[in-house]
């Protein structure tokens, strides 16, 4: 299941970088239909994360304790993009604030990642 969880940590970062670049170039004019699905859908992988994590934590595995605060700190900015970036007023505003809170989970979860595999 390590493994598992290597993979989906990395289609979890790779999905918020993306996410990142997507809401940088909307708020510069660019428009993608697909935005929102892709954010729902790595909202969803990371979910998925969380409960792979869980699972390795119930089998006895272990890693820093920072690993799991920078992997749970996420779920801050994922609300953050879900629920505040949404209700601005302009496109060009939910963007920016898309792209604040998805490049934060970028972070998030790069270290989480990182540190994970120093650990692994």
């Amino acid at each position: 299941m390590d493994a598992i969880h290597n993979t989906v940590g990395t289609l979890v970062v790779l999905a918020y970088l993306v996410l990142t670049v997507l809401h940088l170039l909307g708020a510069n004019g660019r428009s993608f239909s697909w935005v929102r699905p892709l954010s729902f859908a790595a909202a969803g992988l990371l979910l998925l994360q969380y409960v792979l994590g869980f699972s390795l934590l119930g089998s006895g595995y272990r890693n820093a304790g920072s690993h799991y605060a920078f992997a749970l700190l996420a779920l801050v900015t994922v609300g953050m993009e879900h629920g505040y970036a949404g209700t601005r007023d302009t496109p060009r505003a939910r963007h920016l604030a898309g792209a604040l809170a998805t490049g934060l989970t970028f972070l998030l979860v790069v270290v989480a990642y990182i540190i994970g595999q120093g650990n692994g």
